[in-house]
C-alpha cells in the first residue's frame, strides 16, 4: 500500500513513530538504538526504520524540513499506516534566557506565520496543541532521567534565514524557542485525533547572549533527546 512518499506496506510501521527531519539521523537512530531494524522506506532517501528498543517494537522516520513537508509525512502516517503516538525529535533557538542552549524544550502549543491550517476552513485560530498524554509521559521519563526541560509555547516559522528580528515579539509572549515542523505536525494529529509531541533540543540562542556549543557538546545533547524519546516511547 504504498503511497506517493513511502513506500512501506501496512504493519511495517510501528504505531509509535519518532520524527526526525534529518534522514541521516533517522539511520543513526536504528543503527544504534534499534535492534534488528528494518529499512521501510527510502523513497527521496527519507529513510524509515522499524526495530525494538528494549522490547518495544518503535519505529523512527525522517520528516524532512519545514512544515509542508511534516504536513506530507505526519499525514500519510496518520491517515495511510494508523499511527497513533507520533514524536517530533528536532532542535530549536532559544528566546528565553533561562531556556539554555543544551537544554530540551516540550513544545506545549504552536505559535505560527504559516497558513497550513487554512485547509480546515476553520471559523477562526486553531490551537496548535500537544498531546496532554505524551507530554505527561514524557516529562515524567525527563524528571527520572534528571534532564534539564523547560515546557511551552514554541513558534514554527516558515522562514530561518530573515534581516528582521520577528523572533522578539513572539518572545514578548513567553514563547521558549522557534523551529519549523512542528506546527504541522500538531495539527494534523488533531484533525486525525492521535497523539503528538514535539521534543527539541536547543542548539542555539537567538539573541546571540549564550556561547555556542562544540559540535561533540551538541551531538550528546541530541543524544540525550534521543535517549528521552525511547524511553518515554516504551511506556506508552
Amino acid at each position: 500500500m504504498a503511497t506517493w512518499h513511502n513506500k512501506a506496506d501496512l504493519g511495517q510501521i510501528s504505531e509509535t513513530v519518532l520524527l526526525p527531519g534529518d534522514p541521516l539521523r533517522a539511520k543513526y537512530i536504528a543503527d544504534k538504538y534499534l535492534k534488528d531494524a528494518v529499512l521501510f522506506n527510502d523513497y527521496r532517501l527519507m529513510y524509515g526504520y522499524s526495530g525494538y528498543y528494549k522490547d518495544k517494537w518503535i519505529s523512527v522516520m525522517a520528516t524532512g524540513m519545514g512544515i509542508p513537508s511534516m504536513g506530507i509525512y505526519s499525514y500519510e502516517l496518520i491517515n495511510e499506516y494508523h499511527c497513533k503516538n507520533l514524536i517530533r525529535i528536532g532542535t530549536c533557538g532559544s528566546m528565553q534566557k533561562e531556556v539554555n542552549v543544551g537544554d530540551i524544550v516540550l513544545a506545549l502549543a504552536c505559535c505560527t506565520d504559516s497558513n497550513y491550517a487554512y485547509q480546515f476552513e476553520l471559523p477562526g485560530q486553531i490551537a496548535a496543541s500537544c498531546s496532554y498524554k505524551l507530554l505527561k509521559t514524557v516529562s515524567e521519563s525527563a524528571d527520572m532521567m534528571n534532564l534539564n526541560y523547560h515546557v511551552g509555547n514554541v513558534f514554527s516559522s516558515d522562514v530561518l534565514y530573515r534581516k528582521d528580528k520577528v523572533w522578539q515579539s513572539w518572545q514578548s509572549v513567553n514563547t521558549l524557542a522557534s523551529e519549523m515542523e512542528s506546527y504541522g505536525l500538531y495539527t494534523n494529529a488533531l484533525k486525525g485525533k492521535v497523539n503528538a509531541l514535539a521534543i527539541l533540543t536547543v542548539t542555539c540562542d537567538l539573541a546571540k547572549i549564550q556561547p555556542e556549543l562544540s559540535q561533540n557538546e551538541i551531538e550528546k545533547n541530541l543524544d540525550d533527546m534521543i535517549r528521552l524519546a525511547l524511553e518515554s516511547a516504551i511506556r506508552l
